[in-house]
């Protein structure tokens, strides 16, 4: 157990840290959406209740759907764009062991890479497709969510409902999507420049403290 901890620790922490915190947001959200409901002289949700709600769905998937899309597009654009300086780029000008072909004999290689075929194709941008996959899930889950969210006002208020297409059209699903997406794309553009001249002895995501400004990758 003690070697299982060692050796997954990175996981098993940001994970410990996401059930934390998926729980104080329910919590709280659930506060916080009966607030709301008083106001309006509704009855209050249960938690089971709320956790199927459209305020809970949109408020957790618009941030996962940022979050994945930010990975996604992290991992792509830095097979071919580059960052003189930062940790979090390829060495520019140099060959790198990432762009290198799979070697089937190599020991232990993962068995799509001795398989070959279709399923080395797909294997080889797995990262990207699964990221993908988990953004395009999150966003409509998000736009679930946030449509049925809008429509429970617009009931409790006794306006008419919004139809899909036209809640797409609108601003308020985009303004909660884009509030999201610029924050993660900053936070990108931080480490990829603080990276250059900042350090963190011991860190994965920091070049070695002696290392100059100009040379790139980890």
């Amino acid at each position: 157990m003690k070697k299982f901890f060692k050796n997954n620790g990175l996981s098993i922490s940001f994970l410990l840290m996401f059930v934390f915190s998926l729980i104080g947001q329910a919590v709280t959200g659930m506060k916080e959406y009966n607030k709301e409901l008083k106001e309006y002289h509704q009855p209050a949700v249960s938690f089971g209740d709320y956790l199927h709600s459209g305020h809970f769905v949109q408020a957790t998937f618009e941030n996962w759907e940022s979050e994945f899309l930010q990975m996604a597009l992290f991992v792509i654009l830095t097979i071919f764009l580059f960052e003189k300086g930062s940790s979090e780029s390829k060495k520019i000008d140099e060959e790198n062991e990432v762009d290198r072909d799979p070697d089937p004999m190599k020991k232990d290689a993962p068995w799509p890479v001795r398989r070959g075929g279709w399923i080395l194709a797909v294997y080889k941008h797995s990262l990207s497709i699964a990221l993908l996959l988990l953004f395009f899930l999150s966003f409509a889950a998000h736009f679930e969510g946030s449509l049925r969210s809008t429509n429970k006002e617009h009931t409790i208020k006794g306006e008419a409902l919004e139809k899909g297409i036209d809640y797409l059209a609108g601003s308020r699903f985009w303004f909660e999507s884009f509030q999201n997406w610029q924050s993660e794309f900053l936070s990108v553009f931080a480490i990829v420049a603080l990276s250059i001249y900042l350090r963190q002895k011991g860190s994965p995501q920091s070049k070695p403290v002696d290392a100059s400004h100009a040379e790139t990758g980890e």
